[in-house]
């Protein structure tokens, strides 16, 4: 028995033409608040880099939530938004008892992949603590197949779109 093929829908080229979409979607963004604790510091009381990346992916899920990626529809679908680059810059220690805020916005899209940033801050301080960027990409699971990002992306976010020379 064959099978017809699907056409694969070629997603539109942004070109660098000054013309923008009257109505372009706001940028995703999130913030949240984390106290640290014992569990998050060394023996001097200095934050350690991997309860960064704990409170930044906090911060990811929250955002992902508001780009259409809720955690029961993952769980009954099995496509995942998974890490594939962290790129962090650590440029002030926060320590025990901190507030700190951590920011988080969608960055940029391409056509498989996609990149938040982030920032932590220390509440009532402008001072950067921590800049972080990731890159993910959707994949069903359990066989790890890497899936196109949706759709409506290239339209909904076209401000975001990375465009290729």
């Amino acid at each position: 028995m064959k099978y017809a093929r699907k056409p694969i829908r070629r997603l539109p080229r942004f070109e660098r033409c000054g013309i923008s979409d009257p109505m372009p979607e706001e940028t995703p963004t999130i913030e949240t608040r984390e106290e640290v604790m014992f569990f998050d510091t060394d023996i001097g009381g200095v934050v350690h880099n991997i309860a960064y990346l704990r409170m930044i992916e906090t911060a990811r899920t929250r955002l992902a939530a508001k780009m259409g990626m809720q955690l029961r529809e993952m769980a009954q679908t099995q496509i995942y938004p998974v890490v594939v680059r962290t790129e962090i810059d650590y440029r002030k220690p926060a320590t025990l008892g901190d507030e700190l805020i951590i920011t988080g916005r969608l960055d940029s899209v391409e056509r498989v992949r996609f990149w938040c940033a982030f920032e932590v801050r220390r509440a009532g301080e402008d001072k950067l603590l921590i800049s972080c960027r990731q890159s993910l990409a959707l994949v069903q699971m359990p066989a790890g197949k890497p899936m196109r990002l949706p759709e409506d992306w290239p339209e909904k976010y076209q401000h975001l779109f990375l465009k290729r020379a």
